[in-house]
């Protein structure tokens, strides 16, 4: 199975922004650990709104787990990509957006994700691999 992992703006600093919230671990480190028999993770960042969609289209994974970070919020434009494209996708978020700032409650992207998974640290991630496996071996 092939899972595509897109982590939007500042997700590319996990480990040093804010540890209390985020944790103390590179992605890149926590990828390493979560690694398993059976799945490919390939990991794509940008803090660029565009290409977060480009990747999204140009996929050719089985799943796709996408925290968007603050354009969670803000863009209709990655919305509209996921609901383009056929390839489930699980919206992962490292903190509960529903504890923090009012702006930050209201995901745009939920409506359109085969799930969402809030508040859990980078253990989100986990979950939806575990989602995407369980679901192909129904």
């Amino acid at each position: 199975m092939k899972i595509l992992i897109i982590n939007g703006p500042n997700l590319n600093l996990l480990g040093k922004r804010q540890p209390s919230i985020y944790g103390n671990k590179s992605f890149e480190e926590y990828i390493k650990e979560i690694q398993s028999d059976g799945v490919s993770l390939s990991l794509y960042q940008s803090n660029i709104e565009g290409e977060i969609i480009n990747a999204l289209h140009a996929s050719k994974a089985d799943g796709i787990i996408l925290n968007a970070g603050g354009y969670t919020h803000t863009s209709v434009a990655i919305r509209d990509a996921v609901s383009a494209i056929e390839i489930p996708v699980v919206e992962v978020h490292i903190s509960n957006i529903s504890a923090r700032e009012t702006f930050r409650h209201e995901s745009l992207i939920s409506p359109v994700s085969v799930g969402c998974i809030f508040g859990f640290g980078m253990m989100g991630y986990e979950l939806a691999i575990a989602y995407f496996l369980k679901s192909a071996n129904k």
